[in-house]
């Protein structure tokens, strides 16, 4: 019996500790479980695609961004998605549009929509009572019979030098055909494909240098040989040289400059401030010597080099460019062959660079230097030329993002066809793989083939298209084995991609393919979401100081008060009828300063508004009077009272 009685009071505790819920969060952390998480995340990231999709295509629109840096005009995805969105599951494709801009430069809007497309698809088959891992592993197998049937189709051009620069103008055509350079899409083709051949194959894009000048039009932008500095040649200094010896150095030239603004000096004649700046135009003199015994005729500097300075070089027949933004002397330092240094005390260990001709040149309203002959021959420069800040930025990204794809054709040759014509390749791959596929996993791999079909859909829709006539006749082609047919988005209608030239980048269409069914994945297998929003701290909030008529009604006075009251203790001794009166009057008292106290806070609340900022310790100063004033009226009354 006492073993029974004891085992049935552990039962009613294990019992009562399993129904409270037990606490093993941090504050502030929140949950989501089960269908709530996927449900979250698969709202979340089908939004994304939602926002990013219209700008899919040649066809595709513009978006303005407006920002505390400015505001720009795009249709870039991974510009787009960097500033936006806060669910973890969004965060999840902004992540690998970014990853697909580093890595290849274009494909950053497909990647993301693709991947939006399965979880759309992924979404009806748990509705169907599929498990995510059957849909995952359904999409593995239709990932690789898609990247199989890609690699297949591909065509490789690389031995044959004509050929593969007709595939580079095709490539840089397609990936312009969506930019805001469409226009003059031939023009900045042949630009960047120039540009890359001059690299001969190293894929090293800082050797190609882009330059934004206000004025002019897009159709304004070439290609100059050699390297351009945003900078202007120093006052008496030669505006031409020739076999140059460059030092491209990061030093300060004031560095033994005595600061007597913010130093204090005790002289006793104006003559000893005379001599304080001898000493400094000395100490600057024996920097610029040593300067000069490096034996280079250019001096860039990273940062300032004064009057004085510049005036030593000049008499030693040094030209000297100061303040270069730190891109340009990494550059100028890259392609001149020398090194950023900072000490000159070894001049044996200083490496200089080297160039035939410098010169200032001007462009529109601009002066510029130009390096002619430099070391590294491949160095080049775009420049290019627009109406608005907007429209030069855009076009900065779209030609980044062609060189990107230019450079990955010449490092991996094979290239595809667009047009939608690779999807519905590795669509009808999916398709025929999943019908000879037993299970629930063909079920995932239609989806999945489904998905694809919707990229080139899409497309259509944002040209004004018939979609669904479209998408019937190229499904048609593609049954046939017609691989090479997409949509001509020119004329909206099915034509074969070969004949017009539109070739696309094999490593790209990859990537999408990879990246957007590794996405898709990781966001399918979430069955919980766990967020800990930090508590902003006080020190971050603003000081918000009370106006007059809220220091009447301050709490910290009151408190203060209590603590005069407190204290006053020989007078409330003094008098044991006033203390006994005190006592009675003390629940009252309390009551009132906790109402004043609400009142306080209501006030302030409400004043909130009308808050302004001071000066601190004059701040300090008035409340302290405040409180010295209300505690000797306090002390009189009680000595009345006495």
């Amino acid at each position: 019996m006492t073993y029974q009685k004891g085992f049935s009071k552990t039962a009613k505790k294990m019992s009562s500790l399993a129904l409270n819920p037990i606490q093993i969060f941090s504050q502030g952390a929140e949950e989501e479980k089960a269908e709530t998480a996927r449900l979250s995340s698969f709202v979340g990231a089908i939004a994304i695609g939602d926002l990013v999709k219209s700008t899919l295509g040649p066809k595709g629109m513009d978006k303005i961004l407006q920002s505390g840096e400015g505001i720009q005009v795009t249709n870039d995805g991974a510009t787009i998605l960097k500033s936006i969105v806060d669910l973890p599951a969004a965060k999840v494709l902004v992540d690998i549009s970014k990853v697909q801009d580093d890595e290849v430069g274009d494909g950053t809007t497909s990647v993301v929509v693709f991947a939006c497309e399965l979880l759309k698809e992924a979404e009806q088959l748990i509705s169907q009572k599929i498990h995510p891992q059957t849909i995952i592993a359904g999409w593995r197998l239709a990932t690789d019979e898609a990247r199989k049937a890609l690699t297949e189709f591909a065509r490789d051009h690389g031995k044959d030098e004509k050929k593969f620069k007709k595939d580079l103008m095709n490539i840089a055509r397609t990936t312009l055909s969506s930019k805001i350079l469409t226009q003059y899409k031939d023009h900045f083709s042949n630009l960047c494909v120039d540009a890359v051949l001059r690299l001969k194959g190293s894929g090293n894009l800082d050797a190609i240098q882009l330059i934004k000048i206000l004025g002019g039009g897009l159709q304004d932008s070439y290609l100059d040989e050699g390297f351009l500095l945003e900078k202007k040649i120093g006052v008496g200094q030669p505006k031409r040289l020739e076999n140059c010896k460059i030092l491209v150095a990061n030093t300060p030239m004031d560095s033994d400059k005595i600061k007597i603004f913010g130093s204090k000096v005790k002289v006793d004649a104006v003559s000893k401030v005379a001599e304080l700046e001898l000493a400094e135009k000395e100490k600057m003199k024996d920097k610029v010597n040593k300067i000069c015994k490096v034996g280079c005729n250019v001096f860039i500097n990273r940062q300032l080099i004064y009057n004085y300075p510049e005036q030593l070089f000049s008499d030693n027949g040094v030209m000297s460019i100061e303040h270069a933004d730190f891109e340009g002397v990494e550059r100028l330092a890259l392609v001149t062959g020398g090194e950023i240094c900072s000490t000159f005390d070894a001049p044996d260990l200083i490496k200089l660079g080297h160039c035939d001709l410098i010169e200032e040149i001007m462009i529109g309203e601009d002066k510029l230097i130009k390096f002619s002959g430099v070391k590294l021959g491949e160095a080049c420069t775009i420049i290019l030329r627009g109406a608005t800040k907007q429209i030069l930025d855009e076009a900065d990204r779209s030609i980044h993002d062609a060189l990107c794809v230019l450079t990955q054709t010449v490092k991996e040759t094979k290239t595809v066809f667009g047009g939608g014509s690779s999807e519905m390749l590795m669509a009808d791959a999916v398709s025929r793989l999943a019908a000879r596929t037993p299970g629930k996993e063909a079920v995932a791999m239609e989806a999945y083939a489904k998905a694809l079909r919707q990229l080139p859909s899409i497309m259509i829709d944002n040209a004004g298209y018939d979609t669904a006539q479209l998408i019937s006749e190229l499904r048609a082609c593609h049954t046939q084995k017609k691989h090479t047919m997409g949509i001509n988005m020119d004329e909206g209608k099915v034509d074969d991609m070969e004949i017009n030239g539109i070739t696309e980048s094999f490593q790209v269409k990859r990537q999408v393919i990879m990246s957007g069914s590794e996405a898709a994945e990781m966001i399918l297998r979430v069955d919980d979401i766990i967020s800990n929003k930090k508590l902003k701290s006080k020190k971050d909030e603003p000081r918000l100081l009370p106006t007059r008529s809220d220091l009447w009604f301050s709490p910290s006075i009151w408190t203060t008060s209590r603590s005069i009251w407190s204290t006053g203790g020989w007078i409330r001794s003094s008098s044991r009828g006033l203390w006994s009166t005190s006592r009675g009057l003390w629940p009252t008292s309390r009551g009132l300063w906790s109402t004043s106290r609400s009142l306080s806070a209501t006030k302030s609340t409400t004043n909130s508004s009308l808050c302004r900022r001071e000066n601190p310790s004059r701040q300090r100063q008035r409340i302290s009077r405040r409180l010295l004033f209300v505690s000797c009226m306090l002390c009189i009354v009680m000595l009345l009272f006495c």
